[in-house]
C-alpha cells in the first residue's frame, strides 16, 4: 500500500506541474506599451521607441588536446579524467604511460533572438566533437543544446535545473570535477520568476537509468528484467544572485521501475524513488572565484558528471518469491574549486572533487565505491580569443570491497582559438 500511496503522490504532482505549465504558456512581463505611449502624449515630443531587430550569433572555437598519461583507462576515455573509468583491477587495460592528443573539445554554435508579438524568442543550437555513447572514443559531432524560450517557457535540451553550470572550473580537462550534477537533458521547463541573475525555475525532464546486477549478473532468472519510467524526472531550483556571487538550492524527485518478464517461480519486478538535493555557489573575491557544491541523493546517478548505476541489486534471502531486490543506491558529490585571476594575461585553477557511493550487498567486490579528482593549471592569453596552457591532473579509484585502490597522473597541455559573429540586432 505504501508503495501505491507514494505513486499516487508522485503522479499527482507530475500532473499539477504539467497543468501549471500549459496554464502559464508563454507568460511575459507586464506590457508597458500603453505606459509609454501615455508618458509620450504628456511630454508632447517623445523620440520615438526604436523597433527591436532580430540577432543572430555563431561563435565556437578550434581546440587541441595534448598530453601524457602516467597510468591507463578505458581507451574509450583517453583524453579525460573519469574515476569510473580506471582500472578495476591491474593492468585491466594493459600497461601503464600514453600520450594522447585530439580535437574533440572544439565547438560550433549558433543563438538568434527574434523579436514577437509575444515577447523575444530565443533559441540556441551547439555542438561539439565529443563523442559518447556508440561514438565513445571517436572525434564525431555530439548535440549540446537545442533548445528554445519564449517568455517564462522553454523546450527542448539544456541544462538540467538540479544543475549549476557555474560550479564548472576554469580548466582544460575536458571532463570536469566528477563530484558535479553535470546533465545536459531534453525537458520543458518553466521559470515563474526572475530578477537578474535571480530565478526560480521547475521542469518536467526525459527520466532514465541504469542497474547493477552485480554478483548475480548472467543469472537466467535476471535476463528478462526490463526497466520502465512511467513518469517524467520532477527538477527544480531558486537562485539567489548578487555582485557577491550566488547561492543556489535544487532539488530532484524520479520513479525508476524494474518488471520480470520471465515466466518462473520469482517475481523480480519492483520500483523505487529516486531523489537528490544540490547545494551550490560561487563567491566572488574581486577578480577571483570560489565555486562550490555538495549534493546528496538516491538513485540519482545519471545526473552527475562521473559516476555509476542507479539501482543496486540487494539480498532479500527471506523471500522465497523475490530472493533479491533492486535498490538506489546513495550517492554523495563534493565540489571546491578555485579560479585565481593573476593579471589580464595569465590565470591558474586549483581544485578537488570527489563521488562516494553506498554500495550493496549484491554488488561484486570490484564495483566502484569511491572516486577522487583534482588539478592545478597555469593558463595564458597572448591576445583576445587565445589560450594555451598547461594543466596537471589527478584521479583516484577505490572498488567496493576488494580492497583495490588506483591513482592516474596526467600532465596535459592545449590550444584554444575562438571565433564568433553577430548579425542584426539594435546595437
Amino acid at each position: 500500500m505504501r508503495n501505491e500511496q507514494r505513486n499516487e503522490l508522485l503522479a499527482a504532482t507530475a500532473l499539477f506541474v504539467a497543468l501549471a505549465l500549459l496554464a502559464a504558456g508563454p507568460v511575459i512581463a507586464d506590457d508597458t506599451s500603453a505606459a509609454t505611449t501615455v508618458a509620450a502624449d504628456a511630454q508632447g515630443a517623445a523620440a520615438p521607441e526604436e523597433k527591436p531587430q532580430p540577432r543572430f550569433d555563431i561563435y565556437g572555437f578550434a581546440m587541441l588536446d595534448m598530453g601524457f598519461d602516467s597510468g591507463q583507462n578505458n581507451p574509450d576515455w583517453y583524453d579525460v579524467v573519469r574515476p569510473t573509468k580506471l582500472p578495476s583491477f591491474e593492468d585491466e587495460y594493459g600497461k601503464d604511460g600514453r600520450f594522447y592528443a585530439g580535437v574533440r573539445q572544439s565547438r560550433l554554435g549558433f543563438k538568434a533572438w527574434v523579436p514577437t508579438d509575444m515577447g523575444e524568442l530565443k533559441t540556441i543550437f551547439e555542438f561539439e566533437l565529443f563523442g559518447t555513447g556508440v561514438d565513445a572514443g571517436q572525434t564525431t559531432f555530439r548535440l549540446r543544446h537545442a533548445w528554445g524560450e519564449l517568455g517564462q517557457i522553454g523546450a527542448g535540451q539544456t541544462w538540467s535545473p538540479f544543475m549549476d553550470p557555474d560550479v564548472f572550473p576554469n580548466s582544460i580537462e575536458y571532463w570536469g570535477p566528477n563530484g558535479m550534477v553535470f546533465f545536459r537533458n531534453v525537458q520543458v521547463r518553466w521559470t515563474p520568476w526572475q530578477q537578474g541573475d535571480s530565478n526560480f525555475m521547475i521542469a518536467l525532464e526525459r527520466p532514465g537509468a541504469s542497474g547493477d546486477q552485480g554478483i548475480y549478473s548472467g543469472r537466467i532468472e535476471l535476463q528478462g528484467i526490463q526497466g520502465r519510467f512511467p513518469l517524467p524526472d520532477i527538477s527544480a531550483h531558486y537562485r539567489m544572485a548578487g555582485g557577491w556571487g550566488h547561492v543556489q538550492v535544487a532539488g530532484i524527485l524520479r520513479e525508476i521501475k524494474w518488471d520480470d518478464m520471465n515466466a518462473d517461480q520469482y517475481d523480480l519486478s519492483g520500483s523505487t524513488i529516486g531523489w537528490g538535493v544540490n547545494l551550490s555557489s560561487n563567491i566572488k573575491l574581486d577578480k577571483d572565484t570560489l565555486r562550490l557544491q555538495v549534493v546528496y541523493g538516491e538513485g540519482i546517478e545519471n545526473y552527475m558528471n562521473d559516476a555509476p548505476v542507479d539501482i543496486g541489486i540487494k539480498n532479500n534471502f527471506s523471500s522465497a518469491t523475490q530472493p533479491v531486490v533492486g535498490t538506489a543506491l546513495p550517492v554523495l558529490g563534493l565540489v571546491a574549486f578555485y579560479d585565481r585571476t593573476w593579471s589580464d594575461r595569465w590565470s591558474s585553477t586549483i581544485g578537488y572533487s570527489r563521488v562516494d557511493i553506498t554500495n550493496s550487498d549484491g554488488q561484486a567486490p570490484d564495483a566502484f565505491k569511491m572516486g577522487q579528482y583534482a588539478l592545478v593549471n597555469l593558463l595564458y592569453y597572448p591576445t583576445k580569443g587565445a589560450m594555451m596552457g598547461g594543466e596537471l591532473q589527478w584521479g583516484n579509484r577505490q572498488n567496493f570491497s576488494d580492497g583495490w585502490s588506483v591513482n592516474d597522473l596526467r600532465i596535459q597541455f592545449s590550444f584554444r582559438y575562438n571565433f564568433s559573429h553577430s548579425w542584426g540586432g539594435n546595437s
